[in-house]
C-alpha cells in the first residue's frame, strides 16, 4: 500500500465528512463507525495490488531456475503474469 495508515485514516474522515456535508448520507449512530467502515474499504481497495504482486511473486518461484540461468527475464515475466491476472479477474489498478 502506497499510503500510510494515518493518511488513509485522514482520507476516510474527509470522505465521511464530505458525504454527510453534501447530504448523501445521514449519520444516525456513531460517526466513528462510519469512518472506520470507510477506512476499511479504502485500505482493502489499496491493498489489492499488494496482494496481486505477492501472488505473482509466488507464481514466479516456479521459474526460479530459468530466471537464475538467464533464460527468463524476471521483470518481464512479472509484468506479463500481473497483466494476465488483472485481465482475467477484471481488476482495476
Amino acid at each position: 500500500m502506497r499510503l500510510s495508515k494515518e493518511r488513509v485514516k485522514h482520507l476516510a474522515e474527509s470522505v465521511a465528512a464530505r458525504l454527510q456535508q453534501d447530504g448523501h448520507i445521514e449519520v444516525t449512530g456513531d460517526r466513528k463507525a462510519l469512518v472506520d467502515a470507510v477506512n476499511h474499504a479504502v485500505t482493502d481497495e489499496l491493498s489489492v495490488e499488494d496482494r496481486l504482486n505477492a501472488e505473482v511473486r509466488q507464481l514466479l518461484k516456479a521459474y526460479g531456475q530459468q530466471i537464475e540461468q538467464g533464460q527468463v527475464d524476471y521483470q518481464k515475466m512479472f509484468t506479463m503474469i500481473k497483466q494476465k491476472l488483472v485481465r482475467e479477474r477484471g481488476i482495476i489498478l
